[in-house]
């Protein structure tokens, strides 16, 4: 129990990286025409083409999931479900908190919720392709954190 539980918060954590990674290099690079839409300030559509990326992460989630427990829920099962936490982190910080794309949750004046939308806000002050910076989604610089900022 304790080492499946290490695997999904490795696997929670390494998906930071996979996902900034995937968002900078994948999104902002070669898919840009699936990810372009989520930078068009004038989308006010609840759906946009760059939806289509949570089957990037869905899918290596199901199937590690789904073959961990064919296996008698060995480490794949494990590294399934951190991925799928990371995604449901994702979606209630991205698209719920951060962009309000779902009206769930007023605005937070906690100092860390703050922080990762002034962090966001910068990345999406650029439209192009290749201006953004700031590409994660739970991590970000510190100064972003610091009032002022």
């Amino acid at each position: 129990m304790l080492q499946g539980t290490f695997i999904i918060l490795l696997s929670f954590l390494g998906m930071e990286f996979i996902a900034w990674f995937t968002h900078k290099y994948i999104m902002h690079g070669m898919m840009w025409y699936l990810h372009k839409d989520h930078h068009d300030h004038s989308n006010k559509s609840i759906f946009e083409k760059n939806d289509f990326f949570f089957l990037l992460f869905a899918v290596p989630s199901w199937l590690g999931i789904m073959f961990g427990a064919m296996n008698d829920f060995d480490y794949k099962f494990y590294i399934g479900v951190g991925i799928l936490l990371y995604g449901i982190a994702y979606f209630l910080v991205h698209e719920v908190i951060i962009h309000q794309r779902l009206k769930w949750f007023s605005k937070s004046n906690h100092w860390y919720v703050k922080g990762i939308i002034r962090a966001h806000k910068i990345h999406h002050k650029q439209i192009g392709k290749f201006e953004s910076e700031n590409f994660g989604m739970l991590i970000v610089p510190f100064h972003y954190f610091k009032t002022g900022s």
